[in-house]
């Protein structure tokens, strides 16, 4: 009897290990690194993930496309953000993009601001500092002050390579993250910079270019012409965990398209 009871016993220990095991096996976590642009649409994703897997943990670390690459391409994430497609140096060093959505980059002024809408052409004037007044452009008899991202960037990137400026540009400042960017904007009424169409909020005015305003729709149809794609990055030669691997599949399901469109991206699906 008492051997009897010794053995069930066991076997109830062997079950209880095994549920633990496989409760344990549910988990895991994902850690993303890079761009500062996607804080919308992999904010939203993250949390949508984790609805939908319980037992999963997802980390975002916003520290810029560049810094993001070098992040997957060391091994210190599982999934790298970028803001801009990956340069051909970078696909040699063994990594691999995949376009998650389309982002419209918006070129934005203080509210207080008259002008509404500038050309590409006058755009890359502003920023080389040919044009160097509001006034030469419709707006009020004031020096433009000058604002944009960080060497680095992916929004910087996709906005110099789109409007002809890479090199070029006279920055008044050059600013770490979107927010900076957003912030610094929607404080001095003279200012002008880009940043990502998802972060764009009631603080900043977003100017039309060439008479096209930065929506989902103009971007979807390529009407608005400066626009980027947000891009997941992997290491070609690591394969991703069970977890990392369930949010990348996620990400790029039709399931996900609604978040991304609610973060003001352009699903890719």
């Amino acid at each position: 009897m008492k051997k009897f009871m010794t053995l069930a016993l066991a076997a109830a220990l062997a079950v209880s290990a095994l549920a633990g095991c496989r409760a344990q096996q549910k988990g895991g976590t994902v850690s993303t690194d890079g761009s500062t642009s996607m804080e919308e649409v992999i904010g939203v994703l993250g949390e949508a993930f984790q609805e939908k897997y319980s037992g999963m943990t997802f980390t975002y670390n916003p520290t810029g496309s560049g810094s993001g690459i070098q992040a997957v391409k060391e091994g210190r994430c599982d999934i790298g953000l970028s803001s801009r497609s990956l340069k051909e140096e970078e696909k040699a060093d063994g990594l691999s993009e995949t376009v998650l959505a389309n982002d419209g980059i918006a070129v934005i002024v203080n509210p207080k601001n008259e002008v509404s809408d500038l050309d590409i052409e006058t755009i890359a004037k502003i920023y080389t500092g040919e044009i160097t007044n509001w006034f030469e452009v419709g707006g009020n008899d004031a020096e433009i002050v000058v604002i944009g991202r960080e060497a680095g960037s992916g929004t910087r990137d996709g906005f110099e390579s789109i409007t002809g400026t890479e090199n070029a540009c006279k920055y008044r400042q050059e600013l770490t993250s979107t927010g900076d960017v957003i912030t610094t904007v929607s404080q001095n009424p003279d200012a002008i910079g880009y940043a990502s169409l998802a972060a764009v909020s009631d603080q900043i005015k977003a100017l039309s270019v060439g008479g096209v305003s930065p929506s989902e729709a103009t971007v979807k149809d390529g009407s608005y012409v400066i626009q980027r794609p947000f891009v997941l990055v992997t290491k070609d030669d690591a394969e991703l965990s069970d977890a990392a691997q369930k949010f990348f599949d996620f990400a790029l399901s039709d399931e996900s398209a609604p978040y991304i469109s609610q973060a003001g991206a352009v699903p890719v699906k």
